[in-house]
């Protein structure tokens, strides 16, 4: 829990950071409105505007935090029927301004505690289904796919597809990009068709991607820049095609599938992956993509023997004659 003293600290330097004397309620608010509009023949032609202001809460605010404090009770979260909440990423409404310290230290030791409730229900559940459950899974892991698929929180894999624990070997990274200098993501796939032999590798990809939305935004990303490059590659090797459509969703969409394909033949390209096909005839590579808005995942149907063909012209490291 963060003490009176630490958030004390953290105002202090932020105040001396940003040249700017400001009470301990005063609230931060950070507004960032991106706009990514990519006139056909100019890829990256849009802005992002962002603006840094220092709002005080309103004296009933200040009363309710007040009030708030002297309870024992910990304090409900943040409201969602509060006009002046932002909307986080996630879809839930969150909102800090008024609320006191030791509020929101209670709020975050709360939200941390109710993980630990959940797995010790879910524990019991599992156990109460299948006694043998754990020293099934304590035995040892024989998963059927691997799934590569973007950090993104609104897709857990085993959720979306009704998968159990021990049938998904996942790695996650920001847009579900396969890249060859990446030792993350290459000791993950040779270790899952190697070791695990597992027997489908699915890139999955989503609409709405907030990877592939940066990547099309002509703005400085700092750290970001070079793994939001492999995305704005695909959008080089398919610019005619992207160009050629009029609607800023729809192109924003079929970027989102041709990243996934892509990351596809990267898959392909690996020796462990040419070289257990060519022994054992798997895994299948598959390209999926997840729709937040309905939430069903749509099969780009890639025709894998015919990608690892085309790619094993100048990639095969089966060394085969």
């Amino acid at each position: 829990m963060l003490s009176s003293r630490v958030g004390r600290s953290f105002l202090h330097s932020g105040r001396e950071r940003a040249g700017l004397l400001i009470s301990s309620r005063t609230a931060l608010t950070l507004d960032t409105n991106s706009t990514c509009s990519i006139p056909r023949g100019n890829f990256l032609a849009s802005k992002t505007t962002t603006s840094l202001s220092f709002q005080s809460p309103s004296p009933s605010r200040r009363q309710a935090s007040s009030d708030s404090s002297s309870h024992s009770s910990p304090p409900p979260p943040p409201s969602d029927n509060d006009s002046s909440s932002s909307t986080s990423t996630s879809g839930r409404i969150r909102n800090w301004r008024g609320m006191a310290q030791e509020d929101i230290s209670r709020y975050l030791r709360q939200t941390h505690d109710r993980v630990f409730e959940h797995n010790r229900s879910w524990a019991a559940e599992q156990a109460r289904k299948d006694p043998d459950f754990f020293s099934k899974i304590s035995a040892g892991q024989n998963p059927e796919y691997l799934w590569i698929g973007c950090s993104d929180s609104r897709i857990p894999a085993e959720q979306i597809t009704g998968l159990e624990p021990g049938d998904a070997f996942v790695h996650r990274n920001i847009a579900n990009l396969v890249c060859n200098t990446d030792l993350n993501a290459m000791s993950v796939i040779t270790y899952a068709v190697q070791h695990l032999q597992v027997k489908h590798i699915v890139v999955c990809g989503h609409y709405g991607c907030g990877g592939v939305k940066a990547a099309m935004t002509a703005t400085d990303m700092g750290l970001l820049n070079p793994w939001l490059r492999n995305i704005r590659d695909v959008y080089r090797l398919y610019e005619r095609e992207l160009d050629a459509i009029p609607d800023e969703a729809a192109r924003y969409d079929r970027l989102v599938e041709l990243n996934v394909i892509e990351q596809c033949r990267n898959v392909i390209k690996t020796a462990a992956v040419q070289q257990s096909y060519a022994k054992n005839h798997f895994p299948i590579v598959h390209g999926w993509v997840f729709g937040l808005n309905d939430g069903l995942l749509k099969d780009l149907e890639i025709d894998f023997p015919q990608i690892l063909r085309d790619i094993q012209k100048i990639y095969n490291l089966t060394d085969s004659k």
